[in-house]
């Protein structure tokens, strides 16, 4: 995996990735540290959708909230990040918290990553 940053002024980067997808880092727009909260969101996301259909488990729509505590003092690492997940659907219940504790405890990355680094992940679901 491979990427590149190009320096565009002011605080402004912009990222590609090898397939040449692009995004745009800066303080006016997503800073680095809301894009690792929106990767931690998309990574399990995909997740659980992902397990959800391989259970037949009818999902309409998906938001996932999340929120990050960090440090007062530099360097202001995340300690604290909630996630909210919000199905849409008739979902069993049982089902997605499994399919959420599979992605939370197995399959994201970001997750076990930042879980690693002493960062308290939570969450929650609501069904509607």
């Amino acid at each position: 995996m491979k990427g590149r940053l190009v320096w565009k002024g002011n605080l402004t980067f912009e990222g590609e990735n090898e397939k040449g997808s692009k995004t745009t880092l800066s303080k006016e727009g997503i800073s680095p540290m809301e894009m690792l909260l929106l990767s931690l969101g998309g990574c399990t996301g995909m997740d659980v959708i992902s397990i959800l259909q391989k259970m037949k488990e009818p999902v309409e729509e998906m938001e996932i909230e999340v929120e990050g505590e960090r440090k007062e003092e530099h360097p202001r690492v995340f300690t604290r990040i909630n996630l909210k997940f919000i199905v849409y659907g008739k979902v069993n219940p049982e089902k997605l918290k499994r399919a959420i504790e599979l992605s939370q405890e197995r399959y994201c990355s970001v997750s076990i990553m930042l879980k690693r680094g002493g960062v308290e992940v939570n969450w929650e679901y609501e069904i509607r």
